[in-house]
């Protein structure tokens, strides 16, 4: 008897789990949006240190060419932090449009063709 109550109660609260899974399965877990922000901050910073990495390599490749040792490498590292930060910007820009766009289409009601 008291096996029977128990299990119940256990059938009980499925069904109430499932009714609070199936009333908040529409918004985006909060996993999905952590992942998405941790995504976007290592592309940003893989975008600066390669702009840095092919600056030293072309600067270091320039100068053991030419004889030039530290001129062409400080100048193409310079130059690669320069394309590195502009291309970050760029990648700023596109999730903040991407954002913006996102807002945009929750907040903005649906058209009834009036």
């Amino acid at each position: 008897m008291a096996e029977e109550s128990e299990r119940e109660k256990l059938r009980q609260l499925e069904a109430r789990i499932d009714a609070a899974k199936q009333a908040g399965g529409t918004s985006k877990p909060h996993q999905e949006e952590h992942y998405s922000q941790a995504q976007m901050g290592w592309r940003m910073v893989i975008e600066l240190v390669a702009g840095l990495g092919i600056g030293f390599g072309i600067g270091y490749g320039l100068d053991t060419l030419l004889g030039t040792m530290p001129i062409l490498m400080v100048l193409f590292v310079f130059l690669g932090l320069a394309a590195g930060v502009k291309t970050m910007m760029r990648t700023a820009e596109e999730f903040q449009t991407a954002r913006k766009a996102e807002a945009a289409a929750k907040t903005d009601p649906p058209d009834t063709g009036d």
